[in-house]
């Protein structure tokens, strides 16, 4: 199965045939996050916030964390489809932890993705509108174990939620999900997958078999509370596609600090993707930026 729309990401192209010069261009955008960086490089934090700061930016890190979230990611993709142009994905994603037990916590997280797709044919418009809602559901144990392993498995659920059929799989799919994570001094490691299939098409649309992996690695600067580097590709695989055009491979790297608007704690993060292995029709590149609202307890 094919499928044009990206899961973690309008306008005109950033390179190819409205773009003579593409290097200028992917060099115009790291001037842009370095310009970001250096944004984020004069950012500090209270002193009498920067415990919280420190704190908060793990528990930003741990996608098992016991602390209601709101992020709203926004990804753009450039080089998209035959003509290169850009499409834009803003994820919405509601993170709310329930109290399931003594020793369980239940980590419900939905993705809700409003997207800007380009023309893939001749004649055809820009679409823009709502895309498949995915929803995940982990058990989690409340107390970390003694090897520091913290770590949440469950479902994943696609819902057939896309406003136009260019804009989701016309399906709803069902799989499991797990992540695993373990925090050693300024280090956060880990990394979450799962695999969705079709358990319902909709009349001329293919089955669904989709696996998400993204392995993270975050640093925390000691000296910087609130502040980190991270590396947190989105990596998938099409496993309906032919060889050549079944995985999506990004290498890339970002910067985050959190920080207080008013008594609001928010996240703040933009990183830069290169896709070293794409579909045909796939990406070249992601510009992502990342606004998180935090509420902890």
């Amino acid at each position: 199965m094919k499928r044009y729309v990206m899961n973690s990401e309008s306008g005109s192209s950033l390179a190819g045939a409205n773009n003579p010069n593409p290097a200028v261009s992917v060099r115009s955008w790291y001037v842009r996050l370095a310009a970001l960086s250096l944004v984020f490089g004069n950012l500090a934090v209270t002193p009498s916030f920067a415990q919280d700061a420190a704190d908060l930016a793990r528990a930003a890190q741990n996608p098992v964390a016991s602390m209601i979230s709101v992020p709203f990611q926004n990804n753009i993709n450039f080089d998209v489809g035959p003509y290169e142009s850009t499409q834009n994905i803003l994820n919405i994603q509601p993170v709310i932890p329930i109290d399931f037990s003594d020793k369980w916590n239940l980590i419900t997280r939905t993705i809700v993705p409003l997207i800007s797709q380009p023309a893939f044919a001749p004649g055809q418009s820009r679409s823009n509108g709502l895309g498949d809602i995915q929803v995940s559901a982990f058990l989690s144990p409340k107390q970390v174990g003694p090897s520091g392993l913290i770590w949440g498995a469950g479902v994943i659920a696609q819902l057939d939620t896309a406003s136009s059929s260019r804009l989701g799989a016309g399906a709803w799919g069902l799989g499991p999900t797990f992540v695993a994570l373990k925090m050693q001094g300024p280090w956060v490691l880990g990394g979450l997958i799962n695999n969705v299939w079709s358990i319902s098409e909709d009349s001329g649309r293919d089955s669904v078999n989709t696996m998400l992996m993204q392995p993270f690695v975050n640093y925390n600067f000691p000296d910087k509370p609130g502040r980190y580097l991270t590396f947190s590709p989105v990596i998938t695989a099409n496993w309906e596609a032919e060889s050549g055009n079944r995985w999506t491979i990004p290498l890339g790297l970002g910067i985050g600090q959190i920080m207080k608007w008013g008594k609001q704690p928010v996240n703040m993060q933009a990183s830069a993707y290169y896709n070293v292995e794409k579909p045909k029709f796939g990406a070249d590149w992601q510009l992502r930026l990342q606004l998180q609202l935090m509420y902890p307890k």
